[in-house]
């Protein structure tokens, strides 16, 4: 360890910033999150607590669900430990089934819906997922990708099973040729959602959940190339909310709404967007696809006050023609992360709302929220991912031992500790010693702190690509590129993208003798990558430039392509 005692981080300097009635410790209660539920229904039973397309369930209601839901999967043999996989939009049943899952003692795992088979069943067998939640839209891929892992069942719902009067009628008319559902075929162990919800009484198996108990596997890219399982438990799930409360003192429970954007399948919107909203008692605006007219007829329609977003969809808003129309003034409070958000959109959503947007920072292994800027009250800095959350502790500490703490202003690697932080990574030992380390976790971000203890995020340790605000890991591509038969070496890297924040550009050697065009080695990749991966350019070289090791150097290629872009 560096010299702890005399150490800066010591002093904890952020807390001079902490927003007045903000506390640096919080007296956590021992609550899971399916009681987290059961409470805020005793408190709130008539409140909205989801609505979707118009249409809306109370707590009392969602509640039922989540115990008819829970019953269900009792019956198809869940029990506490089994993992169920999700893989599901932002709609009802992707809330109900999260719920009743974990109330059963069960373990979610919450899958991307846009991923490519090969990506899912990694997840799948990784994770041990016995039952399968998706979408009648999915539903037939996932009867086929079935034999390959240890899914015994699937559930399917659908886009249009909770609507309100008239799109319910509307819906099947028009709903097949605008691909907004699908005939699944039937094969055996494949149920309706909705056949499930009325088959079973709200009454399922009571199971005693203990805080420390994992609560879901949540996947996120290797630097290895392959998705890691990070375990948070429920502890980590309910104190993350009760952080988060504590942070936004002006707000109340039980009389917001929040913009339910971020795909909960993450965990930024599984926490930020999902489960602080029941938490809270709040109505929780259910957007699927979160595209910028989306975003806008919901904020018109539903008027949300508090809006969990990434920078690319305050960057769609900003630029859609449906902003004029709309009103933004109900927004109270905004909260950005996953990439950085640029001043000018800062400044210009905020003069629109007159809302705060605050910039914060996480990671997965975190669930995740570790650091925010003061919301009100404590200043705002812009460009900084803001301050250590209550109970939060961060360091910089030296790149190569990653013991030494660094003086302020030094870059080095940012390091946090809090109640936040996971168990480890699911069945991956030595991953989970190398990232948690007493009782540290080390992200991976090179980062600097300021003499008033705001960190800056400098650059990714891990070369992470972001695009959209979906991390993107160039080996995965780098990987799909080595499998081409034409193809001897390939090195992705993120290049700026002013709509997407960063693309995927690949740089290809091909064999001797072998000629390509870059439409030929997109179209490879269709199939094996999810759509927000697939490179935006190709280049050809006769070589990469590598270190003594022959590594290929992704740092210099990057450095190469920002230069000539700057000359351009």
């Amino acid at each position: 360890m560096g010299m702890a005692g005399e150490s800066v981080y010591h002093t904890k300097p952020w807390l001079r910033s902490y927003e007045p009635g903000v506390a640096e410790h919080i007296d956590y209660e021992d609550i899971t999150m399916p009681h987290v539920l059961r409470r805020t229904v005793q408190q709130f039973p008539r409140n909205t607590a989801l609505i979707f397309q118009g249409y809306r369930m109370n707590f009392t209601e969602l509640d039922e669900m989540v115990d008819r839901m829970a019953s269900c999967l009792a019956a198809l043999g869940v029990t506490k430990g089994d993992a169920v996989a999700i893989l599901l939009p932002n709609l009802i049943p992707c809330v109900v089934a999260y719920y009743a899952v974990l109330r059963l003692g069960g373990i979610v795992v919450l899958n991307n819906p846009l991923y490519s088979d090969r990506e899912l069943e990694h997840q799948f067998n990784d994770s041990r997922s016995k039952v399968l939640i998706t979408l009648d839209l999915l539903a037939n891929r996932m009867i086929a990708l079935r034999p390959k892992t240890l899914i015994r069942q699937i559930i399917y719902t659908s886009i249009g099973d909770y609507l309100p009067f008239p799109k319910n009628l509307l819906f099947p008319l028009v709903a097949k040729k605008k691909k907004m559902a699908a005939d699944v075929k039937s094969a055996p162990d494949v149920y309706k959602w909705k056949d499930c919800i009325a088959r079973y009484d709200p009454a399922p198996p009571s199971v005693t959940i203990a805080m420390d108990d994992v609560a879901t596997y949540q996947y996120t890219g290797g630097t290895t190339g392959v998705s890691k399982g990070v375990m948070l438990t429920h502890a980590n799930l309910s104190r993350q909310c009760q952080q988060a409360e504590a942070w936004f003192p002006r707000f109340r429970k039980g009389e917001e709404i929040i913009l339910g954007a971020l795909p909960f399948f993450h965990s930024f919107g599984m926490t930020t967007a999902m489960n602080f909203g029941v938490y809270m008692g709040w109505a929780d605006v259910l957007i699927p696809r979160p595209q910028p007219e989306q975003l806008l007829e919901a904020i018109r329609k539903f008027r949300p006050t508090f809006a969990p977003l990434v920078p690319t969809m305050y960057i769609g808003m900003l630029n859609h023609p449906d902003l004029k129309k709309t009103d933004l003034t109900c927004l109270k409070g905004c909260f950005s992360g996953s990439a950085p958000l640029p001043v000018e959109v800062i400044n210009e959503f905020e003069a629109k709302t007159g809302a705060v947007i605050v910039e914060g920072f996480g990671m997965t292994e975190t669930t995740p929220v570790t650091h925010i800027n003061p919301f009100a009250g404590g200043a705002r800095k812009v460009g900084s991912v803001g301050v250590p959350v209550s109970d939060t502790e961060a360091r910089i500490v030296d790149l190569d031992q990653g013991v030494t703490d660094l003086p302020v202003g030094q870059p080095g690697e940012l390091i946090v500790r809090g109640p936040q932080v996971m168990k480890g990574y699911w069945n991956k030992p030595e991953e989970t010693a190398n990232t948690l380390r007493d009782g540290w976790c080390f992200t991976g971000d090179i980062a600097t702190m300021d003499d008033d203890g705001y960190f800056y995020i400098v650059d990714r340790k891990k070369d992470m690509i972001i695009s959209g605000g979906f991390n993107i890991y160039p080996r995965d591509i780098d990987e799909i590129f080595y499998e081409h038969p034409k193809v001897q070496e390939a090195c992705a890297i993120g290049i700026p993208d002013p709509k997407r924040g960063e693309n995927v550009k690949v740089f290809v050697v091909l064999k001797a003798g072998e000629t390509a065009t870059q439409e030929e080695m997109i179209e490879f990749c269709k199939t094996k990558l999810a759509t927000y991966k697939l490179p935006s350019e190709i280049e050809f070289r006769e070589e990469l430039p590598k270190s003594t090791v022959g590594k290929i150097l992704r740092k210099e290629l990057r450095m190469e392509e920002l230069e000539k872009r700057k000359k351009a």
